[in-house]
């Protein structure tokens, strides 16, 4: 797949859509899970999103259960545990297998776009990808980068 805006995702009540939707905003794409260790990441996760969400930018979650059985639920669970649990308002998908057989395509896309160190493969959640307002992947930022490290970035973005 070639363009990010013809992949289809689904929200946490089963519709789906394209993320066409998100044409022209600068996107922080996130692979979460509200019982991992990394948990804390949803605080700074939020806090970018209040700061900027007003110019074009957005985050999106997808649970995944792919890491030590850390999202159990299903993605309206996970939703509501993001919710409770950590304040969070981005949006909140329904979960989805970021590697192997099953990952879904716009995983298999952010991969294509921006490798890992030593490999393709998401190594742990909160493995966040920054998107430009032409759908290109910039940076892959890995699980133990806070998510303070992309404000400079995103503010560069969204400035362009």
């Amino acid at each position: 797949m070639n363009n990010l805006y013809d992949i289809e995702v689904e929200y946490k009540d089963h519709s789906t859509y394209k993320l066409e939707e998100y044409r022209d905003n600068v996107i922080v794409i996130v692979n979460t899970a509200t019982k991992c260790g990394l948990s804390g990441q949803f605080d700074g996760l939020e806090k970018l999103y209040q700061k900027y969400k007003d110019q074009k930018f957005t985050i999106l979650g997808f649970p995944c259960n792919q890491f030590a059985n850390q999202e159990p639920g299903d993605g309206a669970e996970a939703a509501e545990a993001c919710k409770i649990n950590f304040g969070v308002t981005f949006p909140i998908h329904e979960k989805i297998k970021v590697n192997g057989n099953n990952e879904h395509p716009l995983y298999t896309h952010l991969k294509e776009q921006q490798g890992g160190l030593l490999s393709n493969k998401i190594k742990w959640n909160f493995t966040k990808f920054v998107i430009d307002r032409n759908g290109e992947v910039v940076k892959r930022f890995g699980p133990q980068d806070e998510p303070e490290k992309m404000d400079n970035l995103i503010s560069e973005l969204l400035n362009k």
